[in-house]
């Protein structure tokens, strides 16, 4: 009844959204690939064209530190990013895998009616993230602003929101590879890690908290190598001043790669026998990182909004508190989040509130080794709530995305496979798969987070959870495209790589 109720809310939107129809016919990987390519370029445009009428100089960046995350660039179309996608997700995986809702995924009307829901619930996200932007002041003063300009800031990230939910919906419906989450993403981590090896603009003098030489730390080791100044040679550019790309980043970051691939690699496998013929052996490979990345992604999805109303509530400029009229003494407020005000390095002007307390503090990584030295318990606490987080929603996404030992055995049941020595039983098989994924689902978290908190405490060139993110996307694609490639020059084997 619950599940009645709660589609037929969203039906009449659903019904009034912007729809793409999955494709009628096999979509060749050339096609494939083209309209991914295509949809990467038309992101890519979007994230460089400007949002008019905004006023970043006396704006403040909510979002800095989760800007790669979340596939977003201040002060642009793509402000938003995919945050009300990966958020709607979210709310719905956790209502379906809470049970409050009660969807039945094998019904075709129902998965229909739940995904269009999902997207009804991201551009309301999109409508609702929009206006808490601009009444925060993350676009310049509401009075500065003017009503014109606040209307028409709020429908270009509102069209900019839906044009990202259907670049997203156009590749999770088959004409592409992957999904727009993912490809985002990665683009956006792969940018930031150019931009902290190769850019040549110098940082600040020593003098000014920088070291002079330029930010991309492949053209400062370059410079180190062939300065005739004494004073700059890799010993100092191994751990630099202000957090700049250093040696050890650098370093960090090809561990973590060649780390991540080979966790992405190690698989725990299942002996199977075919049913119909005694001769015919397989195995169903589990990975050792048995729901990747989204875990990850949905955690910072969940930090993404707390830090986010965190800074609306408890920043220095909130109305809440006492000392700016408000009636909420400040001591309640700073349990909340206490915050440091700081000017943006970025590309945009503006500035930046850099937790420094409270329970927003405490959601936070540490950034770079002196961080980590000048507050231990803190890190330790990160660390311990992130593993948790990790642990107990890689538990709910393999509920609710097909992946429990229920799933995975009745998919084994209907291929007409049998575990070797075990009874031909749907619970049999069930209860023999109990014995490995939660425990691959608790190792997935842990080693997800463990890396993430080491990639942002050594420095990497993107922050922790992105770099991770983005290397088990592209291990993902890899291995797409050489799915798609086998199943184009042997189309018998689409059923055996699971594409039918």
């Amino acid at each position: 009844m619950m599940t009645g109720k709660f589609l037929k809310f969203f039906s009449p939107f659903v019904k009034a959204m912007p729809e793409l129809k999955q494709p009628q016919r096999e979509v060749t990987f050339k096609e494939k690939f083209i309209w991914t390519a295509l949809v990467l370029i038309i992101y890519l445009i979007m994230s460089n064209i400007p949002l008019y009428g905004i006023n970043t100089s006396e704006s403040t960046d909510y979002f800095y530190w989760l800007r790669v995350i979340l596939a977003s660039q201040r002060g642009m179309l793509t402000e938003l990013g995919i945050g009300p996608i990966v958020t709607s997700g979210l709310i719905m995986q956790l209502l379906l895998g809470a049970r409050i809702i009660n969807v039945n995924m094998a019904d075709p009307y129902d998965r229909a009616m739940f995904s269009g829901a999902q997207k009804v619930l991201a551009i309301f996200l999109t409508i609702f993230n929009g206006i808490a932007y601009i009444m925060g002041g993350a676009f310049g003063s509401v009075a500065e602003l003017g009503i014109a300009n606040i209307f028409f800031i709020f429908f270009q990230l509102l069209f900019a929101g839906i044009i990202i939910i259907l670049l997203d919906e156009l590749l999770q419906k088959g004409w592409g590879l992957g999904s727009g989450v993912s490809l985002f993403i990665a683009a956006g981590v792969a940018g930031q890690i150019f931009w902290n090896a190769f850019s040549f603009i110098p940082t600040p003098s020593v003098a000014d908290g920088g070291d002079g030489l330029p930010r991309g730390i492949i053209i400062a080791i370059f410079t180190a190598l062939f300065d005739n100044d004494p004073n700059t040679t890799l010993g100092t550019i191994f751990l630099r001043q202000g957090n700049y790309p250093s040696l050890l980043g650098i370093i960090t970051t090809i561990g973590i790669l060649f780390v991540v691939v080979w966790f992405e690699s190690t698989r725990v496998e299942i002996p199977l026998a075919y049913r119909g013929s005694r001769g015919f052996k397989s195995k169903y490979p589990m990975k050792l990182l048995y729901v990747s990345n989204i875990p990850v992604i949905l955690v910072n999805a969940l930090y993404a909004n707390v830090l986010f109303f965190g800074q609306l509530i408890a920043g220095p400029g909130s109305t809440l508190r006492v000392t700016n009229g408000g009636l909420i003494p400040d001591f309640w407020i700073d349990l909340i989040g206490k915050f440091r005000v700081e000017t943006g390095t970025g590309p945009v002007s503006g500035t930046q509130l850099v937790p420094i307390g409270g329970l927003v503090y405490l959601l936070t990584p540490p950034l770079g080794l002196d961080e980590l030295v000048a507050s231990p318990l803190r890190a330790i606490i990160y660390l311990v709530i992130f593993i948790f987080l990790c642990v107990m929603l890689g538990r709910v996404w393999v509920e609710v995305s097909g992946l429990a030992p229920r799933d995975i055995s009745q998919q084994i049941i209907d291929s007409k496979m049998q575990v070797p020595g075990f009874r031909s039983s749907r619970k049999v098989i069930e209860k023999i798969l109990k014995r490995y994924i939660p425990t691959l689902v608790i190792l997935n978290g842990i080693i997800i987070a463990v890396m993430s908190f080491t990639a942002d405490t050594l420095g990497a060139l993107s922050s922790g959870t992105g770099l991770l993110i983005a290397i088990g996307i592209i291990h993902q694609y890899g291995e797409t495209i050489a799915k798609e490639l086998a199943a184009s020059q042997y189309p018998g084997m689409r059923a055996m790589l699971g594409m039918d």
